[in-house]
């Protein structure tokens, strides 16, 4: 799912979300895997999503301030390092881990995205990398 900003300068509102001013509730996104089948489109909320539990698992901080904006591409996007989770077995309730989400510090869905293959973590050092990347795009929903 693409973040959709009018064309009132996107590249800016990147370098101050994700590297300088934040939501009431504090300075970092955290980084969820999920477990239910569904694939975000841009009416997704947070609720939306069963988030994975068990086997080891715990959710990511991003920390403020550690994104790479690259405003040569257009639309601009954000980068985030590598994030890897070791799992210590299969994960509780549901098993498959379909893909991930960002939420800011209040709550709020910024990103989220369907892994190109879905992972069922079952043994002891199942690993899962995501690097989150999100654009914005100039212009308007459609």
């Amino acid at each position: 799912m693409a973040l959709i900003l009018s064309d009132l300068g996107a590249d800016e509102i990147l370098k101050v979300y994700w590297n300088n001013a934040r939501p009431v509730g504090g300075n970092n996104h955290t980084l969820k895997l999920f477990t239910n089948n569904i694939t975000p489109v841009d009416t997704t909320v947070a609720g939306s999503f069963v988030e994975a539990a068990g086997g080891g698992y715990v959710a990511k901080t991003l920390t403020n301030g550690s994104w790479t904006i690259n405003t040569a591409n257009d639309p601009s996007d954000a980068t985030y390092a590598q994030q890897t989770w070791t799992f210590t077995g299969a994960l509780t309730g549901n098993a498959i881990i379909y893909g991930y989400y960002i939420v800011d510090a209040d709550g709020t869905l910024i990103h989220s995205e369907r892994l190109s293959a879905n992972m069922t973590p079952a043994t002891n050092g199942d690993v899962l990398n995501v690097t989150p990347v999100m654009q914005a795009s100039k212009g308007t929903p459609s």
